[in-house]
This record gives C-alpha cells, sequence and structure tokens, in this order.
C-alpha cells in the first residue's frame, strides 16, 4: 500500500492516480494529534490489531488536486546516517564514514511535507540538499541482527536531509525548522522486498545534482537498522534517513527540490531565502574579546 496524509490530516490510499479517504475506517483516525493518523495507523498494527480497507464506494480525490501532507508531521525521532555512501564521502574529503562516525539524530519540528519550502536561515553560509531513501520503523526494534532488521520495517520514503555548511554539530546544522521534507506518502515494506536495489535522483533547479543506487550505500538498510538498534531503541513510526549520495550542492532561493525514488515516488518542496539573515547575527554568538 502507498498511504498518505492529505488536506487537514486525512488518511489516504493512494489507488492509481487518486487518493481514497479511509479516515472514517481507522477507530481513532480522526483524532490522532500531531503526530498524525498515518503513525496512529503504524501504531494500531503493532498492536496486532488487523485493519483492512475497504475502497469500495469510498470518497476519492485526484491526487493533482489532493494537498499532501507530510506522512509523518511528527516522528517520535528522525535518525542520520553520516557519510554512507563512498562517492560522498570522497566528495567531501572525509577520511571516516557511518562505520566509524555512528549515526545522529535530527530535530522532528524539522519535518514538512510536500509542496512546502525548506526556509534558509543564513545568507552566507552554504546549505546543501541531501537526498536520501527513509526507512520507517514499524515494530520496536532494540539490538536486533541484520538477518531480522527488515521485520521491523512498515515501510519507505523519501527524505531530504537539509544542512547548512557551518561548524555547529550535524545534529544542529541538520535540525533547523523546514529541514527534513518527507514524503509525498509511506509505501508499505511488502510492495519493496529490496531496499538496498532502488534507483534514487535529487534534481535542484531542473538540474540532476544526484544521482545512484542505494545498493552502493556502505550501511545497507538491514545493517543500518541494526546499528541503530544496538544504540538506541526503534519505536514505530520512528525515520532513519540512510546517507546521501554524492552531488550535494547549495540551493538558492526560488529553487525547486525534486526527489525521485524508484517504486516510491516523487517528493517535490521550493526553498524561501527572503528570510536569511548574516551567519554572524546568529543567536548565542559571542563577541569578540576586546584587547
Amino acid at each position: 500500500m502507498r498511504l498518505a496524509l492529505f488536506d487537514n490530516g486525512r488518511l489516504g490510499l493512494v489507488d492509481g492516480d487518486a487518493l481514497v479517504d479511509v479516515t472514517d475506517q481507522l477507530a481513532g483516525a480522526g483524532t490522532a494529534g500531531p503526530a498524525g493518523a498515518l503513525q496512529h495507523y503504524i501504531e494500531t498494527t503493532t498492536a496486532g490489531e488487523q485493519v483492512r480497507f475497504s475502497l469500495a464506494g469510498r470518497p476519492r480525490i485526484s491526487l493533482t488536486e489532493a494537498a499532501l501532507r507530510a506522512p509523518l508531521p511528527r516522528p517520535g525521532k528522525i535518525v542520520g546516517a553520516p557519510v554512507n555512501y563512498l562517492d560522498h564521502k570522497a566528495e567531501m574529503a572525509y577520511t571516516t564514514s557511518v562505520a566509524e562516525l555512528g549515526v545522529f539524530l535530527k530535530a522532528n519540528s524539522s519535518v514538512i511535507g510536500p509542496g512546502e519550502d525548506i526556509v534558509l536561515p543564513y545568507a552566507d553560509r552554504r546549505t546543501d540538499q541531501e537526498g536520501e531513501l527513509g526507512v520507517v520503523i514499524g515494530r520496536t526494534a532494540s539490538h536486533v541482527s541484520a538477518d531480522d532488521a527488515l521485520d521491523h520495517v512498515f515501510g519507505y520514503t523519501c527524505v531530504l536531509d537539509i544542512t547548512v555548511r557551518s561548524g555547529e554539530d550535524r545534529s544542529t546544522r541538520k535540525s533547523f525548522d523546514t529541514f527534513t521534507p518527507i514524503g509525498p506518502w509511506i509505501v508499505t515494506a511488502d510492495e519493496i522486498p529490496d531496499p538496498d536495489a532502488l534507483d534514487l535522483r535529487c534534481d535542484v533547479g531542473g538540474t540532476t545534482r544526484q544521482r545512484t543506487s542505494t545498493a552502493d550505500l556502505i550501511f545497507g538498510v538491514r545493517e543500518l537498522v541494526s546499528y541503530a538498534s544496538s544504540v538506541m531503541t526503534l519505536h514505530p513510526g520512528d525515520v532513519i534517513a540512510t546517507g546521501t549520495p554524492a552531488g550535494v550542492g547549495p540551493l538558492t532561493h526560488g529553487d525547486r527540490v525534486v526527489l525521485e525514488i524508484e517504486r516510491i515516488g516523487r517528493l517535490e518542496v521550493g526553498v524561501d531565502g527572503s528570510r536569511a539573515t548574516p551567519y554572524a547575527r546568529r543567536p548565542g554568538r559571542r563577541a569578540p574579546a576586546r584587547g
């Protein structure tokens, strides 16, 4: 299935070129709260309740007319995998990769959905796009083996891990509001038997910047879920951003960023730099000492 949030938090099942509104078929979906109806569905299935959606006679809306939202507007946590493609390691001249660096966390308040804008914080610091495969956890995972890792995955989505190139810690540079576009929906794991064999492409301003296959991940999805679960317990609805390939580059006001992943879909967002300020004016900056 392809499951989406649309309009005012309605739960939709993608059927061809239309969304079928199935909100009323999931008990409690209409009052799911900030985490959203899709998070509620994931938790319901984790609890062992079988929810089978009926499409007959249900309200339908064209995908071109639906206002798609982030499928998980407030995930419990977002886990990032730094330097998880060898070509990106070479591009950024890193001497280490995810194998040495481990994983990092992004603020869940950084999530936006399709059609929204990435807001650039600084006028004089480069902010890059990073197109990534997103893994959505479906069952609580703690110290799971790589062999068992996919049994804990609910599905997959597109994730843009937006990053300021400055001196702060990764989680700071990647956690600004709007810095984690997710969508356009979640594709359940049964439709993607091998997540380590998906083509990925990311365009900015109509030009392709990133093109790869997830086969080139240093830590594949199985290894990454296993490793992350050895550090922190993963809960249903948590999102893992699996890392970005070579081709990251600066975003400018008015850009359109499009991430497409085979068998998943197309996530498009804008870029707004109209409120960017000089880096030197950031809150908390210490003025240089006077001699």
